[in-house]
């Protein structure tokens, strides 16, 4: 079961209320929740890999997301390595610092 979210409420809830909506209910509470379809582990590796390819702050929270859902020190180093050669080195050692952070 996934968490109920409400960092979109928390952040943004005041300053743009329909995005902090969509962001809490939609994205987290219909399609994160869809488990039958896709489990969240799954969900977070893909989440992560998209997150590491575009290069964005969101990347570290998504990595503590997918340990929460079971994704491995050992899956997660796995991921960063693969994609360093697709997304590019520098990339790959920014997330390894998040994962030695969030693995530690």
């Amino acid at each position: 079961m996934v968490k109920k979210q409400t960092a979109g409420r928390d952040n943004l809830g005041e300053f743009a209320p329909k995005f902090a909506e969509l962001n809490d209910d939609v994205l987290f509470g219909e399609v994160w929740s869809r488990a039958a379809e896709m489990p969240a582990h799954d969900r977070s590796l893909i989440t992560v890999a998209s997150l590491l390819t575009q290069g964005v702050p969101q990347l570290k929270d998504h990595m503590r997301i997918a340990k929460e859902n079971g994704v491995t020190k050992t899956e997660m180093v796995e991921l960063i390595t693969h994609l360093a050669f697709y997304a590019g080195w520098p990339k790959a050692w920014s997330a390894f610092g998040y994962a030695k952070e969030i693995y530690k």
